[in-house]
């Protein structure tokens, strides 16, 4: 099946689409991509509404934004035969109020005339699960599709990292041993709102600012200290979770307010690593942080194992999670989990998501 998938993540630059070739379980073929970037008025309103469930004021701008850009990016693409919409999530509290994210299947589906897949962590969070990571069956699928045959680690640097052990050689990653997940901690967000914050661009290029400070590692300690920590996984973050963050590098300057922030999220991952029963040998990496040298040294010091951008394993690491929410929502119409007690804490292996059909 041809399938689209959408991703507009925390990060909030813009959305995401990719077109694969896949049955939900292989993968056989990565086909079209695109990218639509947000106006500056758009990450506004997307800003603004963070923290915000549905029926708040702001919700409903945030969710047009997102339907409009997907609809935007999806327009010209022929002879597909499914689309995985995965909206914005603007608030994430699994243990709680449960999980938010803004934007309209079924509206999109109407505008573009093809079937959607959306809401895909609600099913998730109602069964007792995180509601995330969702994209660890994913990982497990383009590890078999780059022939793999030992156990590797997949980070995703967003807004908020999150790391995925998998083995390829499991006949299906919902399987017990297949795949094990959780959100390692903050990522990028801290660093690209404290870019915003001193008024020095949206995000650090590259990293270089971030290179050319000095991380606080009394700071790092502190950090590090905290409970979520302690925690043993599936666990998973809203992208404001650690608010406290900002106030231990407000005295810094910027070059090492950013090395720390950098040291940080290297620093979440590496007690996450310890965690695992059977640490990988290598990881690799996708996401924009994956483009922060600053962040990819200071993962390699933290971690002691090889860290390589997943473009190694022929994957565009800009285009993972869209890619993943295409080979979910098939999964979805095939009615295959697309989580499972490993990756998100659920009971039982479930198939999350609604389907919004046009004919």
């Amino acid at each position: 099946m041809r399938a689209a998938g959408t991703m507009s993540g925390t990060s909030l630059d813009g959305t995401d689409m990719a077109v694969i070739v896949t049955d939900g379980v292989e993968v056989f073929e990565t086909a079209e991509t695109g990218y639509r970037l947000y106006t500056r008025p758009e990450r506004e309103a997307l800003r603004a509404a963070l923290g915000l469930w549905p029926g708040a004021p702001g919700v409903a701008e945030a969710a047009r934004v997102v339907e409009d850009a997907t609809i935007g990016i999806c327009d010209r693409l022929e002879d597909i035969a499914l689309l995985g919409f995965h909206g914005q999530t603007l608030a994430h509290d699994p243990g709680g109020r449960g999980t938010h994210q803004a934007g309209d299947g079924a509206r999109v589906a109407g505008a573009l005339g093809i079937d959607t897949v959306w809401d895909f962590r609600s099913a998730d969070v109602a069964l007792g699960g995180q509601g995330a990571p969702l994209a660890p069956f994913y990982h497990w699928a383009c590890a078999r599709r780059a022939g793999l045959t030992e156990p590797v680690g997949v980070l995703n640097l967003g807004g908020v990292g999150n790391l995925t052990w998998l083995d390829p050689r499991a006949a299906a990653p919902e399987l017990p041993g297949a795949c094990i997940a959780f959100d390692t901690g903050p990522a990028n967000a801290p660093m690209d709102d404290l870019m915003q914050a001193r008024g020095l661009g949206d995000y650090d290029r590259d990293g270089a600012l971030a290179a050319a400070g000095t991380a606080d590692a009394d700071v790092v300690a502190a950090f590090l200290r905290s409970p979520y920590f302690s925690r043993i996984g599936p666990k998973s973050l809203d992208r404001n979770g650690f608010p406290a963050l900002a106030d231990g590098v407000a005295h810094l300057g910027d070059a090492d307010a950013l090395a720390t922030l950098a040291a940080c999220a290297a620093g979440a991952v590496a007690v996450g690593l310890t965690q695992l029963a059977t640490p990988p040998r290598r990881l690799f990496v996708t996401g924009g942080g994956r483009r922060n040298a600053a962040l990819m040294a200071a993962l390699a010091r933290a971690t002691g194992i090889a860290v390589e951008p997943v473009e190694a394993l022929d994957v565009a690491g800009d285009l993972m999670e869209a890619q993943a929410f295409a080979y979910l929502a098939v999964r979805v119409a095939g009615g295959l989990p697309t989580s499972a007690p490993g990756t998100t804490g659920v009971a039982a292996a479930v198939g999350g998501g609604t389907i919004s059909r046009v004919g």
